[in-house]
């Protein structure tokens, strides 16, 4: 048998790799300055001098500050997606509990990460600018999220028509979202709400709010 050599990638070339570097740079410190400030108070200036570039190479790379914030939501909403699919995954938990489980998750990361936090609290103010890039431009996270959910019912739950799944998945990720702009006194009831209302349109058992099985 005639041994296959590894198949060894090259590396990128400087200018690609400086660009990709610079890209990250510039979203890290998009990231800090609108966890810290709001993203109303981020300026393409504050970015290029945090960020050691110049402005006109921002602009190359993306464009404008709207650019900037359709990256840095891209960025962010992958990053979510991978750890809620992560909470969802196939470990035979029931429906409703995965469910509760990944909304709690997402609450969680609703307090936990400054940046979410920052954007959460501007928009129940009506100031931040950021908000419409995780909710209704290209590729938002709550496109993404009730993609991934109607995903995950689709093999989770193959029983259900698929116009219910997507009316679940649309109702868990409404729902979630709602109570991250106006939370209630107590996320661990809100999974169960949410869970339980989702099960109810998938037509599958859900819990009542103390945690009580339903039918």
């Amino acid at each position: 048998m005639v041994a296959v050599p590894p198949v060894v990638e090259s590396p990128d070339p400087p200018r690609v790799a400086w660009r990709r570097q610079m890209r990250e740079r510039v979203l890290r410190e998009a990231w800090a300055l609108a966890a810290q400030n709001g993203w109303d108070r981020v300026r393409i200036a504050d970015l290029a001098e945090r960020a050691e570039v110049s402005r006109p190479s921002i602009y190359k790379e993306f464009g404008d500050r709207a650019g900037v914030g359709q990256a840095l939501a891209e960025r962010e909403t992958e990053r979510f997606l991978l750890g809620l699919s992560a909470v969802l995954g196939p470990d035979g938990r029931s429906v409703h509990d995965a469910l509760r489980d990944g909304v709690t998750h997402t609450l969680g990361e609703g307090r936990r990460n400054p940046f979410i936090r920052a954007v959460l609290t501007a928009a129940r103010g009506g100031t931040d600018a950021l908000l419409p890039f995780l909710t209704s431009r290209p590729d938002p996270v709550f496109s993404s999220a009730r993609e991934l959910l109607g995903a995950w019912l689709a093999e989770t739950v193959p029983e259900a028509s698929r116009q219910r799944r997507e009316e679940a998945a649309d109702v868990a990720v409404r729902l979630t979202l709602s109570h991250m702009l106006l939370p209630g006194p107590r996320h661990d009831d809100v999974a169960t709400r949410v869970a339980g209302a989702t099960c109810a349109v998938l037509g599958v058992p859900g819990a009542s709010p103390d945690g009580t099985p339903t039918t």
